[in-house]
């Protein structure tokens, strides 16, 4: 029953009923003497308790949200800021009212609304005599009424994807879009399409497909339903259509002319934005090399240990005095390997995918600004034309209106896209980080034990081996 059992939901109820009836008693008076509710001031009791849900708690990052210090060791980038905790999580450090933490109850209990459910899985690969490429099985299951069936299975390659993100950047240019894996195309690669490219890929672009599901917008885009439904052919018929090559060259001169050209004032908080984005880059590209410096040489450590058990096993077999002293280090070293083993494992499937993909992020949102920036900067080029063009200003005018209202939604869609994804980046985050601290205690708990069989069958060796090499020695 969420995370109050039954006696304290049936305690946090009465104190609620009794809160109420008091409230009532007291508000009672004070109606019949012509006063607000609450005394002359007209303040309610219990003002000061926020609730959960209220603007107090949805409040921006205050400070910065990756908080380093350029002059301090880059190890220690990661600080405890208070920023990075979640607003709108519960926590009992936080003054709530009985009847809030009924409704948090509620709220935990209440069934999963969401209707779309997106697997990538099964990798397959392809080999013609032009090129090698990957398909990856897509299994859609829906209860929406737009789509035609209640599941589908379709197959898809990487470029498939990459049309898919340059549709929803068509038609959204200032949503922000859920970045895709790169290409991992290293010079010299031997092994291109090794299986942990391809997993690692997998993975990828199944988080690509599900945060577009659970985008309150891209959801409903209408090439993202072309893409999970349609077959091969009928999505490559599908991909010829809209505007041909020459269109779209002159799209982008447009564009590269606009963005050059710039804009004349940027409101002030898309400015916020803007350094925000600036700052957030750099760090979390900084945690990125740290994080993957950390675990190559986590890395590189679990593979000697590998070594030193065999190595333990095969010197007994030549020193009679010390088979059992050999024997017990060579376990406890097999014992820390596996920790270890483990230990990277999850350093490696919840934090470095997390870190990465919001360094893409960081890169999607430059390109989000971008395309804010040029259609702010059409808008001004058109009104610039008015004032020194005597003729057509009807048609100028008329021009500018719809501009005006472009840039008006756009920026609108971008404010309320900006609110969703901080709040994501701070759970995402919170929670990376949170995972690999439980992981590194889980970890370093087992080492006391494992610790002192160490220091003893060390002992026990120095104490029966140390005399005899000593004698050899003189």
């Amino acid at each position: 029953m969420g995370k109050l059992g039954g006696e304290g939901l049936a305690a946090a109820a009465g104190r609620a009923r009794t809160l109420g009836m008091e409230g009532e008693r007291l508000a009672s008076p004070a109606r019949s003497s012509g006063l607000p509710a609450g005394g002359a001031g007209g303040e309610s009791p219990g003002v000061d308790a926020p609730l959960l849900g209220s603007s107090g708690s949805s409040t921006l990052l205050q400070a910065e949200v990756l908080d380093l210090d350029e002059d301090e060791d880059d190890l220690e980038v990661f600080s405890k800021d208070a920023s990075l905790m979640d607003m709108n999580s519960f926590s009992p450090m936080m003054p709530t009212s009985p009847l809030s933490m009924i409704n948090q109850i509620k709220f935990e209990d209440e069934p999963d609304l969401k209707d779309l459910f997106i697997t990538v899985d099964e990798p397959e690969s392809h080999v013609t005599t032009i090129e090698t490429f990957i398909t990856y099985r897509i299994i859609t299951k829906t209860s929406r009424g737009e789509f035609d069936s209640s599941e589908f299975e379709v197959r898809r390659r990487y470029q498939d994807f990459l049309w898919l993100k340059g549709k929803l950047e068509e038609a959204h240019p200032t949503l922000i879009i859920p970045p895709l894996p790169e290409k991992f195309i290293v010079k010299g690669m031997v092994e291109r399409f090794n299986d942990d490219f391809i997993e690692t890929r997998r993975k990828a672009l199944h988080k690509f497909l599900n945060r577009i599901a659970d985008h309150p917008t891209l959801t409903f885009n209408e090439d993202f339903k072309v893409f999970l439904t349609a077959q091969a052919w009928e999505l490559s018929s599908h991909k010829k259509q809209g505007p041909g090559l020459l269109s779209r060259m002159g799209q982008t001169v447009r564009a590269v002319a606009l963005s050059m050209r710039g804009v004349k004032s940027r409101p002030e908080e898309f400015m916020e934005m803007n350094n925000f984005i600036e700052v957030f880059s750099q760090k979390i590209n900084l945690i990125d090399k740290i994080s993957q410096r950390i675990y190559k040489e986590e890395r590189e450590y679990s593979d000697e240990m590998k070594e030193y058990g065999p190595i333990h096993i095969l010197w007994s077999a030549s020193e009679e005095d010390l088979v059992d002293t050999l024997k017990g280090i060579a376990s406890c070293i097999d014992k820390c390997s596996k920790a270890t083993e483990k230990r990277m494992s999850g350093l490696s499937e919840a934090l470095l995918p997390v870190v990465h993909e919001y360094v893409l992020y960081s890169e999607m949102l430059m390109g989000v600004m971008k395309r804010r920036d040029q259609i702010q900067a059409e808008l001004d080029s058109k009104v610039e034309a008015l004032t020194y063009k005597k003729a057509d200003t009807d048609l100028l005018t008329e021009e500018i209106g719809k501009l005006e209202d472009k840039v008006e939604c756009a920026n609108n869609a971008l404010k309320a896209d900006w609110e969703r994804w901080r709040h994501n980046m701070q759970n995402d985050i919170k929670s990376a980080f949170t995972d690999m601290a439980e992981e590194n205690i889980q970890y370093y708990e087992q080492f006391p034990t494992l610790g002192v069989n160490v220091c003893r069958k060390r002992q026990g060796f120095w104490h029966a081996g140390g005399r005899k090499e000593q004698g050899k020695l003189l």
